[in-house]
């Protein structure tokens, strides 16, 4: 990443990896990390879309700053509300700022996929853009509020197909 999303946190020694939330019940071909506030609309949606069925694992950026932080430890696609109620300085939650910001978190980044308010106008997923763009990943997917079951059919199968594509692109570079 070129661009740092803020403050830089240091983490100290070499932390152990968390355990996710979900394990995935299908072949195993990557992990989603998820971050939903209090009114859990983001927790929501990715238990809706049965991610572990698609054979990923899912993690969850802690809501409380004094909880022990997440640490991944294999490719992932990153799923974030957009804060801000329109202020585009302020769309990144700061746990997820926290959790990109550590560089054995954010080397691991493979896409995101953002949800918003279309009330916040062209803030509307912002935190997707931010992201993409100072980590240089592609936004993958926007969907509003608590998405709808077509958002949820279409993040499930787009993301599977994503991460079998990337697994085929490093078997091709590693022949």
């Amino acid at each position: 990443m070129t661009g740092d999303l803020g403050s830089s946190i240091a983490t100290p020694g070499a932390p152990s990896p968390s355990a996710p939330e979900s394990s995935a019940t299908a072949t195993h071909i990557g992990a989603v990390v998820y971050f939903s506030s209090a009114s859990e609309n983001t927790a929501r949606f990715i238990k809706n879309c049965h991610l572990p069925e698609a054979g990923l694992n899912v993690y969850r950026i802690p809501l409380r700053p004094k909880s022990a932080p997440l640490v991944v430890n294999e490719p992932f696609v990153i799923v974030v509300p957009t804060y801000g109620g329109g202020d585009t300085s302020k769309a990144l939650p700061p746990q997820v700022r926290r959790f990109l910001n550590d560089r054995g978190n954010r080397r691991l980044l493979r896409g995101v996929i953002a949800s918003g308010n279309t009330n916040f106008g062209d803030a509307f997923c912002a935190a997707g853009d931010v992201i993409a763009a100072k980590c240089h990943v592609p936004f993958l997917y926007s969907f509003e509020l608590t998405g709808t079951p077509e958002d949820m059919r279409k993040v499930r199968e787009g993301l599977r197909g994503f991460f079998l594509r990337l697994a085929a692109a490093e078997t091709d570079r590693s022949d």
